[in-house]
């Protein structure tokens, strides 16, 4: 992936179980914000879908697709990064990959 620190279309995002991070649309729970999620295959805890465990420790919270707006892939263990990157603020989904510009 040529460039990392960039937000992607849900549509294009791995389901082979790698941690990515997400973008969980705002709602009136909160605000949008940034989760490490996985694809699941289903198991004992579930079906199919979307699953974060590392921001939670000892539970395992299930997105439905709508809830997840983008995706980017993790950064590079070598990179120095203080902290999570901005959730996606966009409302144009074209702007995402670059396809807007």
């Amino acid at each position: 992936m040529d460039e990392p620190d960039r937000w992607r279309h849900m549509e294009s995002a791995p389901k082979d179980g790698s941690r990515i991070l997400v973008t969980i649309r705002s709602s009136e729970q909160g605000p949008a914000e940034v989760d490490l999620a996985y694809w699941s295959n289903g198991d004992q805890f579930g079906g199919e879908g979307w699953r974060a465990s590392d921001s939670s420790p000892g539970h395992i919270i299930e997105y439905a697709e709508p809830e997840l707006k983008c995706w980017m892939p993790m950064p590079a263990a070598n990179r120095s990064r203080s902290s999570m990157p901005s959730p996606w603020e966009g409302d144009d989904t074209e702007q995402l990959d670059g396809s807007g510009i």
